[in-house]
């Protein structure tokens, strides 16, 4: 149970409704706050359309891992699965598995980061904006997975609907809504 009060709105919760098949907690979060809502949304928006689709949901799985979101973990890591039959442990390449220790080491502690992590993924070839843009993932999935764990959001019923080879190693922090 969240440490605010979930709202439900209706109008408000239609069009992540259509997206999602059901009403999300985050959005019943957000019911508070809709400008900022819709703010979240445009930054994270604007960071996916730069990006791979696949690399962005490693270095956000990898990212909310480190951060113990479950939501965000469970969120994104059944992305992964619907559109590429991703699952937790499942080989990555080097340069996936690169993608995802950065995105860690700027969630577990940005000052950490070293010149010789983002050469590392120029070595594979991604260009000056593909590292911009896994530390962008990376950090906007910071603030997300912060803000829901912070007010106690847990992730929505409907990921028990996960197979559990995906849906368990995903449960890193809390548990998923009875």
């Amino acid at each position: 149970m969240a440490f605010v009060e979930l709202i439900d709105d209706e109008e408000f919760a239609a069009a992540d409704r259509e997206v999602f098949g059901f009403t999300p907690n985050l959005n019943r979060l957000f019911a508070r706050r809709p400008v900022a809502y819709a703010a979240w949304k445009q930054l994270n928006g604007s960071i996916k359309e730069t990006m791979d689709l696949r690399r962005y949901e490693l270095a956000t799985v990898a990212a909310a891992g480190e951060l113990r979101s479950s939501y965000c973990s469970l969120a994104h890591g059944k992305v992964l699965y619907d559109r590429f039959g991703f699952k937790p442990g499942d080989p990555v390449s080097d340069e996936e598995r690169a993608v995802q220790e950065l995105a860690r080491k700027v969630a577990a502690d940005a000052t950490a980061v070293t010149q010789a992590d983002i050469d590392e993924l120029r070595a594979f070839g991604l260009s000056e904006d593909e590292v911009f843009d896994v530390v962008l993932a990376a950090a906007a999935r910071c603030f997300f997975s912060k803000m829901l764990d912070g007010l106690g959001v847990a992730p929505d019923a409907e990921f028990r609907e996960l197979p559990p080879e995906v849906r368990e190693p995903l449960t890193v922090g809390r548990a998923i809504e009875d």
